[in-house]
């Protein structure tokens, strides 16, 4: 997208601007922009992966999907999309980036989440609701610490490792964002769906606690006809962040 180039809005447009960035095999793109255009009615548009420049934006989403069909390994290929350098700026400079399942993955790829996502440990392709519970505060997380929270997953790769010492600055800084727990909210092994290290369901970096990367989809949980609406206050929460930094 060009600089300055106007991104869609919603019938209930306001001035914050998301760029939703759209990735070769990326299929959840259009649930994220439907979340944040037709439900929050937020200001939000695609961003093409060969783009360069973000454009007037506020906030950035990395979609959830298979970018490039997932070969190599999720996310490889997708960090080297012309968009990623631009996205990459936009973080370090302390904007709001989400990262969702494949997303998650490609920030782990270009450098902004530490880590890496690797396949299930049972070998299988998940896809069903979870309990997260809300671990620490952020840009997405604002005011939400110790809530309970259902939403869905829908990946083959989503188990999260780190070495021994990453691990223990997540813990010491306090930047693990969401824990798989089960219904009464306790993080169980029977809860992991995945076998992440820690029930890890997201983790913060940015020098803001400004990029969140989950596996979990905030975006197909923001309306009750779809079984639950908790990942509306996850976006809510951006929003947010967003007026606090403009204020």
């Amino acid at each position: 997208m060009a600089q300055g180039r106007p991104l869609g809005y919603g019938r209930a447009a306001v001035t914050h601007r998301i760029a939703v960035v759209q990735l070769p095999g990326s299929n959840a793109d259009w649930d994220a922009l439907h979340a944040l255009r037709d439900v929050l009615g937020l200001r939000a548009g695609y961003v093409f992966h060969k783009e360069r420049r973000l454009g007037d934006v506020d906030a950035v989403v990395v979609p959830g999907g298979f970018s490039y069909g997932d070969y190599l390994r999720p996310g490889a290929i997708a960090r080297f999309s012309p968009i990623m350098e631009a996205v990459v700026a936009f973080a370090k400079a302390g904007g709001p980036v989400l990262g969702i399942c494949n997303g998650f993955q490609i920030l782990t790829e270009v450098g902004l989440l530490p880590g890496a996502l690797t396949r299930n440990q049972h070998l299988r392709f998940e896809c069903r609701d979870v309990w997260l519970r809300v671990e620490s505060e952020g840009a997405f997380t604002g005011g939400l610490k110790g809530r309970r929270l259902r939403m869905p997953i829908a990946h083959a790769d989503g188990r999260y490792h780190c070495d021994r010492e990453t691990w223990e600055w997540l813990l010491a800084e306090d930047r693990v964002a969401l824990r798989y727990v089960d219904e009464s909210g306790e993080a169980t092994e029977a809860a992991n769906p995945n076998g992440s290290l820690g029930n890890v369901a997201g983790i913060y970096g940015g020098p803001r606690r400004n990029v969140l990367g989950m596996m979990p989809h905030p975006e197909r949980a923001c309306e009750r006809l779809l079984g639950s609406d908790d990942g509306r206050l996850l976006l809510q929460a951006m929003v947010e962040f967003v007026r606090k930094g403009a204020a």
